[in-house]
């Protein structure tokens, strides 16, 4: 097996690697929902362990750097809105070369490469961003497919940790308004938590890999590889498709509405981009 949807008959569902490995928060009509542990419904309830939610804005540098769940360095940046590394476009992939679509951002690989910022781990490369923070938020990717995997994970980790980030919400995903007002009616509602609890941030790790499926200016097919359980002897991840659009000089989510285009399993990285 290669590739296929999760079925009944595999044994394998979205909330079985939720429990077992993985928590994901997909996007679904403009609403932030979760599964797993067999629980469908948000919490606005914040745990009294969970990371500040407030950002320190003049704080720099980095603190000890800590393991995740599989043993893999993730930086903690003194900042809780992360640490943008110093920037040189000069190695930037080009549409010439010939791993334009494959290439590894550089600097991913190296310490301060993965960050844990509000208790997920998100990527900061020396070459497509983000470049800057603006109002606690990560902006200023390259227009090339390093920047938009770059932005994918970012984004949609960060909103992960905090669905209530409307900030975030409304300036880095593209959703219609409608959409726009059943967020807005769900934070009044407080169904959408200010910050997830370590108990969920956990398991945003950083994903093994990543692929461009399709690339153009204006948009990005994006994949995203997340370790999950081992099946029959087979090591799963659950790779999630996110479309990304260039819109006013950066990369934003576009969320998509169907679960089941969005999601898939695979149990080979083979072709993968690894981080």
């Amino acid at each position: 097996m290669s590739e296929k949807e999760p079925s009944e008959r595999d044994g394998v569902s979205f909330g079985v690697i939720a429990s077992a490995a993985l928590v994901a928060v997909i996007l679904v009509a403009g609403l932030v929902v979760y599964f797993g542990h067999g629980d469908s419904k948000p919490s606005a309830k914040t745990d009294p362990g969970a990371p500040a939610a407030t950002t320190e804005t003049g704080a720099t540098g980095f603190a000890s750097p800590e393991v995740d769940l599989f043993g893999r360095r993730v930086d903690v940046p003194n900042n809780t809105a992360g640490q943008p590394l110093p920037q040189e476009p000069g190695k930037q992939r080009k549409a010439t070369d010939t791993d334009w679509l494959t290439a590894v951002p550089q600097g991913t690989t190296d310490p301060h490469g993965w960050q844990r910022v509000y208790g997920a781990s998100v990527p900061f490369s020396t070459s497509d961003g983000p470049a800057r923070l603006e109002n606690g938020l990560a902006v200023g990717y390259s227009h090339t497919p390093q920047g938009a995997a770059l932005a994918a994970a970012q984004i949609t980790y960060r909103l992960n940790a905090r669905p209530a980030d409307r900030e975030l919400y409304v300036r880095q995903v593209r959703v219609p308004a409608e959409q726009l007002t059943a967020y807005d009616q769900a934070l009044a509602d407080q169904r959408l938590p200010k910050q997830q609890p370590e108990k969920v941030t956990r398991y945003l790790v950083a994903p093994d890999g990543f692929q461009v499926e399709n690339y153009a200016d204006d948009m990005a097919i994006v994949r995203l590889a997340a370790r999950g359980p081992v099946v029959d002897s087979r090591q799963l991840w659950a790779a999630v498709r996110l479309i990304m659009v260039w819109d006013a000089g950066d990369w934003r989510l576009k969320p998509s509405t169907s679960r089941t285009s969005q999601t898939e399993y695979v149990d080979s990285l083979a072709g993968w981009t690894r981080w």
